[in-house]
């Protein structure tokens, strides 16, 4: 049940005290004997806020130099690539992450303009350096919570390969930042702010990001074709990319919000009535589904724009789901460059629509765990011609077949849509009414509910054993799976499917709950009866 103003205009009383948000950063202290006040990265860093005291100054100063140390026993000896997004937390964690890469003698490359930089824009920076195999390889930071809501702050590591950092390091970095949280820091090395920006080095993140598109994307199709553009930051790090690709490629290309605000009161509420900067949300959306008629395509990323939200004028804001099928089924016609051989990433979540799209192209699907992650050394090889997640994310290669971003990339997949709109001269939400028409209409949904530490621990370790259910709302189960199919990594929870549905029970990796996505291809009734089905399934699992 969604919130009674979901979808409305925040109000103040629904705004943060920014104030009192980063004053809490500076002067409160995590208590290390509380577990819920240590470092603990999710499927893509460490995220948390202020008030909880879950990102606070001793956060991030043990985050970083269990990182430096990480990257030392990696030889690792080049410069760190540090961006930041736009929430408020975000600029001070910067400054002390500069603070201690200073103390250590580690570089960091900072933005030129003194701007915000979007995941994707250090995602192509850091490739960029290490292309040809230098000996001084770089990594990344970025100081992001991504969606989350405007009190949150997050720090997330990008090693040398350019993509989110694996469970074996964050493991390791976390690990070592909670050892220092527990001797009070000791063996933190920091210098002022002052003595740290003597040392940095700058760099144009927005220029060469921006220039380099022509070789990814093809943007004289869109301008060719007069797309009307409007592009929603949502107050996040692409605000000055939208309105720079708009001049530099001559664009019909309007920043529908170009403002800035910690506190994100331009935004429309959640479902649970929450600030949250969520792309792929009808509600957090609300403002350029509502515009959606002066555009041919409206486009949206959240803070650190590694997400994308496609509105087109006849269906509104797409679902993820149906935009990546959408997006899949015409990369691999447009593609030339790509080899015939190069799989087709897409989590275990992702709807089953992709699976029949590429298994009609030909392709091989290469199913994963939740978390992008997962994608990056296929797409950094180029074995992977797209990676992409339910929850809105995704990147694919370039013309010549070799690696872009392997980070999510939502400036590129919300210019794809345009693209995608000029060259077949269809709207994206046309295009996927198109593909049902072939391969059938799958009602597809996540639920959501409250589970404890030990309840989540119980579900992530499930073995297809515990599962006896051998019939799923009418059909026989075909596979219980506890690892991915693509790769083989645990999936940390389990995934049933039968002929013409699936479900998958997985819980939060940074919240205590659990949920439950299921598909059924039989319609909205069906999957009703699949989700009963897997409710059944969880809540034996939960009782232990």
């Amino acid at each position: 049940m969604a919130h009674d103003r979901a979808g409305r205009p925040a109000r103040p009383s629904d705004l943060d005290d920014i104030a009192q948000l980063v004053t809490a950063y500076f002067s409160r202290i995590p208590d290390p004997a509380d577990p819920a006040q240590l470092v603990a990265f999710g499927t893509s860093g460490h995220r948390g806020s202020s008030l909880d005291c879950q990102f606070n100054e001793a956060h991030i100063l043990a985050i970083t130099q269990a990182i430096i140390e990480y990257r030392a026993t990696r030889g690792i000896t080049g410069p760190v690539y540090l961006a930041r997004d736009t929430h408020a937390l975000s600029e001070p964690a910067w400054t002390t992450a500069l603070e201690v890469l200073a103390a250590n003698n580690v570089t960091a490359i900072i933005d030129a303009r003194d701007r915000y930089t979007p995941t994707p824009a250090l995602s192509h920076a850091v490739l960029r350096h290490n292309r040809g195999g230098t000996r001084h390889q770089a990594d990344g930071i970025v100081v992001t919570p991504s969606h989350n809501p405007p009190r949150d702050g997050g720090f997330k590591y990008n090693p040398p390969h350019g993509g989110p950092a694996d469970t074996v390091a964050t493991e390791a970095i976390a690990a070592r930042a909670n050892e220092l949280l527990r001797t009070g820091l000791a063996g933190v090395e920091r210098t002022t702010l002052a003595n740290a920006l003597t040392t940095v080095q700058r760099y144009d993140y927005l220029d060469h990001y921006i220039s380099d598109l022509p070789n990814v994307l093809n943007l004289d199709a869109i301008r060719g074709a007069g797309i009307r553009l409007g592009a929603d930051p949502m107050g996040g790090a692409s605000v000055d990319y939208w309105e720079e690709i708009g001049q530099r490629y001559d664009l019909e290309l309007e920043v529908v919000n170009p403002f800035v605000d910690p506190t994100w009161r331009f935004m429309t509420l959640d479902g649970d009535g929450r600030i949250r900067m969520d792309p792929s949300s009808r509600y957090a959306m609300a403002s350029l589904v509502n515009i959606r008629d002066d555009y041919d395509i409206s486009i949206g990323n959240d803070a650190d724009a590694d997400r994308h939200g496609i509105v087109t004028p006849d269906a509104g804001l797409m679902n993820p789901n149906h935009f990546l099928a959408v997006a899949i089924d015409y990369l691999i016609a447009n593609r030339m460059g790509w080899d015939a051989l190069t799989k087709i990433g897409k989590t275990a979540v992702t709807s089953g629509m992709v699976d029949r799209v590429v298994g009609v192209l030909g392709r091989q699907v290469y199913e994963v765990p939740v978390g992008f992650k997962w994608f990056v050394p296929g797409l950094f090889s180029g074995s992977l011609a797209f990676g992409g997640e339910e929850s809105a994310g995704a990147s694919f290669l370039r013309m010549d077949g070799t690696v872009w971003t392997t980070d999510k990339d939502g400036i590129l997949l919300a210019l794809l849509a345009a693209e995608i709109a000029a060259v077949t001269g269809q709207s994206p939400s046309a295009q996927y009414a198109d593909l049902e028409k072939r391969y059938g209409s799958p009602a597809y949904a996540r639920i959501d509910a409250a589970a404890t530490p030990a309840q989540k621990s119980r579900l992530a370790a499930l073995s297809p054993d515990d599962v006896t259910a051998t019939e799923v709302a009418g059909e026989q189960v075909v596979s219980i799976q506890t690892r991915a199919l693509g790769n083989g990594a645990p999936l940390g929870g389990v995934k049933v499917c039968t002929e013409n549905a699936w479900f998958a029970a997985r819980p939060s990796g940074t919240e205590d709950k659990y949920k439950i996505y299921a598909e059924s291809f039989a319609g909205p009734e069906h999957l009703a009866q699949v989700q009963a089905a897997a409710e059944e399934v969880v809540g034996r699992a939960l009782q232990g």
